[in-house]
């Protein structure tokens, strides 16, 4: 078995990690057939996820994201382009969201 770990600090305290945590759920859900199941707590939340083939979590607190998976045989051949592109989804949610919000004219 083949793991990936993948860890992000940032500074939107918990109620906003918490947002994009679920918009990493849904879309896991939706684009790539994951059953994901949240768990909150008071000072993090983890979204366990699973499918054929792989099995982790995301566990959230109010300055860090730490992705945990575990890969089988034929995904853990492509880790490499696995972790890449759950590292950009999550660095461009991240980014998202910590624009400033813009102001009405």
């Amino acid at each position: 078995m083949s793991t990936l770990h993948i860890h992000r600090e940032h500074h939107l305290g918990l109620a906003k990690a918490r947002k994009i945590a679920w918009k990493w759920a849904e879309d896991a859900e939706a684009k790539l057939g994951m059953e994901c199941t949240v768990y909150e707590g008071d000072d993090s939340d983890t979204v366990e996820f699973h499918r054929s083939g792989v099995k982790g979590e995301l566990v959230v607190t109010a300055t860090a994201f730490e992705l945990k998976a575990k890969l089988g045989i034929l995904l853990g051949a492509l880790r490499g382009t696995i972790e890449k592109e759950i590292e950009s989804e999550l660095d461009m949610l991240l980014a998202q969201s910590s624009k400033p919000a813009k102001k009405p004219k």
